[in-house]
């Protein structure tokens, strides 16, 4: 029989911040989450398959590059978080929040797996009261659809025996003005006491919680904010190459369009798009739009575009090679940035690995240099790329390669010492805002 104090007690428990809280997935979303709860007061038990993070973050140290390891090692001497790769203890946390990837699968087809798989993992030790918040950004209908009759398949209900809601990661890494507390959460529950609740939980550690009707909103949410990203992209990338034939110079137009100070919102071209969400969720939404019988033309217009980049890319290195008389088979080629965004060791969905493949494809010798990524990750897109290692970036180096391709502008390279000892600099990023004989820009 149901007890109808359940949620009563959860709440008490979140109040006091007696509830503990477990975290599955303990990546660039989840290991920030869980040190927020924790130095929030509650008690925090995360969860992940990869020992070698359960060991970094037993001794205190991070992974995630932009966190650093203070906060991680603060955050076990307090005994507030404990890291665990051991899914038997997924009965203890009273909050149970999902933040697992959702990569694609070919043919731009989502792939829930490790959704499927961590919420089969919840199901078989639920017990009465927990609360499970799906983080990982999908398409709307996955939390009602897909999790919730997992959940209640042995018999519970939600909203009385289990809680439910969706509340979509909102992580921007290296971002030192926004926060997991200062960004605001958007919440929405299957049912009016699962949202009151997972509320309840987040409103304890952000400074503001945004609620909404139902777990589809929120998802929807969370694919519009990417969207909207990933269609400007597209068209700033699709205006350089239009510009590019007509000689105008992309980024001293944007300059002049940004001055306007209303009804235009800078965006900046590049040599693809990256990261998790950007080159992922518009294709969720686009999948979920055909299951309704609709089409998101729009969309996947756009995904097409930024996909076009890298190819883009190197047409424009092999053409600055072949005016100075060399092929792009067998040429020494150094990407300078390996990671998504500037400033981060964040790899995922980078734009270099794409490129690095096409260098191997074309004949090409391909190198790199990025201060923040040492070595060349595994990565579920690219898995048969060579483990290349950072290079030094000095003078000889770049003398020893016949051209270098701008893709990620950290601030720590010396884009000054690039310009004067790279034979060729190809610029996807308007680094180089002055001509220069050796700077062709993409």
């Amino acid at each position: 029989m149901t007890d109808p104090n359940t949620a009563r007690r959860l709440a008490a428990l979140i109040e006091r911040r007696e509830a503990i809280v477990g975290v599955i997935g303990l990546g660039y979303v989840g290991l920030p989450l869980s040190l927020t709860f924790a130095e929030g007061g509650f008690r925090v038990l995360g969860f992940d398959t990869d020992p070698a993070k359960i060991d970094a973050l037993r001794v205190g140290r991070s992974y995630v590059g932009h966190l650093g390891d203070r906060r991680v090692a603060d955050a076990v001497a307090s005994h507030r978080f404990e890291a665990t790769g051991d899914l038997g203890r997924l009965g203890e946390p009273d909050a149970l929040l999902i933040c697992v990837p959702t990569p694609l699968r070919d043919g731009h087809q989502p792939d829930l797996r490790y959704v499927e798989a961590t919420v089969a993992a919840i199901a078989r030790r639920l017990r009465r009261g927990q609360l499970v918040v799906l983080e990982s950004t999908t398409y709307p209908g996955t939390t009602e659809e897909l999790v919730l009759p997992a959940l209640a398949a042995g018999g519970p209900r939600c909203g009385e025996d289990f809680f439910l809601a969706f509340s979509p990661e909102r992580e921007n890494p290296g971002d030192e003005d926004h926060s997991t507390r200062t960004i605001p959460k958007v919440v929405g529950g299957a049912d009016a006491v699962s949202g009151d609740l997972a509320e309840a939980l987040y409103g304890a550690v952000v400074k503001r919680v945004v609620r909404v009707s139902s777990p589809r909103v929120a998802e929807a949410a969370k694919l519009t904010e990417n969207v909207f990203r990933g269609v400007n992209i597209a068209l700033v990338n699709e205006l350089k190459t239009i510009y590019d034939r007509m000689g105008i110079d992309v980024w001293e137009v944007l300059d002049a369009a940004a001055t306007k100070p209303f009804g235009f919102m800078r965006f900046t071209p590049g040599p693809g798009w990256g990261g998790h969400c950007i080159p992922v969720d518009p294709f969720y939404l686009a999948w979920k739009a055909r299951r309704h019988g609709g089409e998101a033309r729009f969309i996947e217009l756009a995904g097409v575009i930024n996909t076009e980049m890298p190819r883009w890319v190197i047409a424009k290195l092999e053409a600055a090679l072949a005016s100075r008389g060399q092929a792009l088979r067998g040429a020494r080629v150094l990407l300078l940035g390996l990671a998504y965004k500037p400033n981060v060791d964040d790899p995922r969905e980078s734009p270099a690995f794409e490129l690095l493949e096409l260098l191997l494809e074309a004949g090409a010798v391909p190198g790199y240099h990025d201060p923040h990524v040492p070595v060349v990750p595994v990565m579920r897109s690219w898995p048969a790329l060579p483990a290349l290692r950072s290079v030094a970036l000095d003078a000889a180096e770049l003398g020893r390669h016949d051209a270098a391709i701008v893709v990620t502008a950290h601030d720590a390279i010396d884009w000054k010492l690039v310009a004067e000892a790279a034979p060729l600099v190809i610029d996807t990023r308007g680094v180089y805002r002055e001509p220069r004989a050796n700077v062709v820009r993409a």
